[in-house]
């Protein structure tokens, strides 16, 4: 069973594999799912999931064009709302550090609330950066959700500090999940 659903929209592979550091670390039940490839399927598991992890890079101050219409497609799901009380963060990708990255993160937020959800954002502090230093956990010092910043490097793609952010953020949502949305066919405890 998915317990956590990670839409995401991904150009370059950067996103994707962001989605998937995400899935490693929220642990078993975190499945990524293209927003390329949705069906009738996909949909079923989105309205079953107990949180949902909307990803998306930065292109232009926003969301991809792909990802935008995957968020417009949702208003046959609004009017329902099985969306409402779920978990949901949000991740995205840039090229550089700030590439207006905080607007992304904004939208995605204000679409969780328009379908009633509750979101959750990042909680590592990290280092304060030294001039030289590599980039270590939430380099980017973002708070409303997870920012990378895309390695040139393909081989990698993400580069290690954020990656590692990546693994944690889904901890932390996994961990909120058994807080606040925890599995109603199990017993309460």
């Amino acid at each position: 069973m998915t317990t956590i659903a990670i839409p995401y929209d991904s150009g370059q592979r950067h996103t994707r594999r962001l989605a998937e550091l995400i899935a490693e670390g929220a642990g078993p039940g975190a499945l990524p799912l293209s927003v390329a490839d949705l069906t009738a399927s996909t949909w079923d598991t989105l309205n079953a999931a107990r949180a949902i992890v909307f990803g998306t890079p930065t292109y232009m101050g926003g969301v991809t064009a792909r990802f935008k219409a995957f968020m417009d497609e949702t208003g046959n799901v609004w009017e329902a709302q099985p969306w409402r009380d779920k978990i949901a963060a949000g991740f995205t990708v840039g090229t550089n550090q700030s590439g207006d990255k905080l607007a992304t993160l904004q939208h995605l937020a204000i679409f969780a609330a328009q379908h009633g959800m509750i979101w959750v954002g990042q909680s590592l502090i990290g280092p304060r950066p030294t001039p030289g230093a590599e980039r270590g956990i939430n380099a980017d010092g973002s708070w409303l959700g997870l920012m990378a910043t895309s390695s040139t490097d393909k081989s990698i793609l993400i580069p290690p500090g954020d990656a590692d952010t990546a693994r944690a953020f889904g901890q932390r949502i996994a961990a909120s999940v058994a807080r606040w949305a925890p599995n109603p066919e199990e017993p309460a405890r």
